[in-house]
């Protein structure tokens, strides 16, 4: 039975599973996964290639496109300058994201900040580097006004909601009648105030959007993005000037956790697009992406040691490393953000023999801290090995700093193919560190230790 994936989006569904077993038995006999390291993060960086490449391809006809990359979805610098050196650009959404993608080493014209709360100080942070700004709000357009030097590099737009509505997770759709993103377009009056804040900005040049990720159906989508579309003909034919020369149509591509096959892919949505909106790929406006989940989920894995078994009415459960705090959507919401679960032994080798039935729990003091319920596994046992499949994106790279538990290592990877003879021997994989595990030390000081005494009251 296949317990893992891989990553490549080439023809729909990825290469042979075989590839990360191989991977997971590496780790283990070099010791970034065993009793002194309980869990870690891989990524494969020849997997990240091919998702980039797949992107590109399907927009191939269309040459005005920036692509970027969603940096919430894998802030990690390392993992960063890969896609930069892939020809990704790169979206932020927070100070710290900026600072992070001038510290990969992306052009400041092929980064884009957006953010429902930008401070002043970030504002003028983003104009004085040169870039790009989609303010998310008629207010802010006007902080903007004030904040604005004539000479600034930066491309200037505006975040509107079609709302289109939502899809099946609440939290992840950006697009409903409430949302607290962009200017409510079917809103009383505002669609009068949107072309009216562009006539009286000559230097608002671009309108953005984004409907949601997760949950929702390349159709709604589609139609979000087409809704801003025709708002930005409605604007150049109102003020009689090609005033809206770029479109950012945000990312939020679903992926596809049940099983290793890639579905959605990037052609699929391209043909949404088309069909939704035609003129958009009519090379009147240059496009801008802001892919994240489906460039990185299926490259990359959580391994974590077993650390004990046990039955608790009539259940098992196996107690492991990889739980709320590198895990947390799922942990926290189990039915939207369902794992794959794989099953290896101490030596890191795929596991065999019946399966069983079988909760996977982690390390967090509470009792919801369970990745998967009921799970049909080889029965697994002390020092065994589980991987958490499909965890590339908003996993291991944002923890949650839950029982001051530690920040797991991070690694990429290349696997090369073993020998084409038939002989069933791998080829060796390679690691490169991307994030060191964090320390005890790291935890203490992280927690105010150098300020170990500033509520203590002390006489005289």
């Amino acid at each position: 039975m296949t317990q893992t994936t891989s990553a490549h989006q080439q023809g729909g569904t990825a290469p042979p599973a075989a590839r990360f077993d191989a991977v997971v038995r590496a780790a283990v006999g070099q010791g970034l996964l065993g009793e002194g390291s309980p869990v870690a993060g891989f990524i494969d960086t020849e997997g990240v290639r091919a998702s980039v490449g797949a992107l590109h391809d399907a927009f191939a006809a269309t040459p005005e496109v920036l692509h970027t990359f969603a940096a919430k979805a894998c802030s990690l610098v390392p993992v960063l300058r890969l896609l930069a050196d892939c020809g990704m650009g790169c979206e932020v959404a927070s100070p710290g994201e900026l600072r992070l993608a001038v510290e990969a080493g992306f052009a400041a014209s092929r980064v884009v900040l957006d953010s429902p709360a930008k401070t002043r100080d970030e504002i003028r942070l983003a104009l004085a580097l040169g870039v790009a700004v989609n303010a998310d709000s008629l207010d802010e357009l006007r902080r903007i006004d004030a904040l604005r030097n004539p000479g600034t590099a930066s491309v200037l737009g505006l975040r509107v909601n079609p709302q289109v509505g939502g899809g099946s997770i609440g939290p992840m759709s950006t697009a409903t009648d409430t949302s607290k993103f962009g200017v409510a377009l079917r809103d009383p009056g505002a669609r009068e105030a949107i072309v009216e804040a562009f006539r009286e900005r000559p230097w608002l040049t671009r309108l953005h959007t984004h409907v949601g990720s997760q949950g929702c159906p390349l159709e709604l989508i589609a139609e979000g993005v087409a809704r801003t579309y025709e708002l930005a003909e409605e604007i150049n034919a109102t003020l009689g000037v090609r005033r809206v020369t770029s479109l950012d149509i945000g990312g939020g591509l679903p992926v596809n956790f049940a099983d290793e096959t890639v579905r959605p892919g990037y052609p699929d949505y391209v043909a949404a697009l088309t069909a939704a909106a035609p003129g958009l790929f009519s090379r009147r406006y240059s496009l801008v992406t802001e892919f994240g989940r489906s460039l990185l989920a299926k490259n990359g894995f959580i391994g974590a040691r077993v650390e004990y078994t046990k039955d608790a009415g009539g259940r098992r459960i196996a107690l492991t490393h990889a739980g709320a705090q590198t895990a947390t959507r799922t942990v926290l919401m189990p039915d939207a953000w369902p794992l794959r679960i794989g099953a290896f032994g101490p030596d890191g080798t795929p596991k065999t023999g019946p399966s069983l039935a079988q909760d996977i729990a982690g390390p967090c003091c509470f009792a919801g801290d369970v990745v998967a319920y009921g799970r049909e596994l080889p029965e697994l046992a002390e020092d065994d090995v589980v991987v958490l499949y499909d965890t590339g994106a908003y996993y291991f790279s944002t923890p949650w700093a839950y029982n001051s538990l530690p920040r797991p290592a991070v690694y990429g990877f290349r696997a090369v193919a073993g020998p084409e003879d038939g002989s069933g021997h791998d080829g060796p994989v390679t690691f490169a560190t991307v994030r060191d595990a964090q320390s005890l030390d790291d935890i203490a000081a992280e927690s105010g230790l150098a300020h170990a005494d500033a509520l203590i009251q002390r006489d005289g």
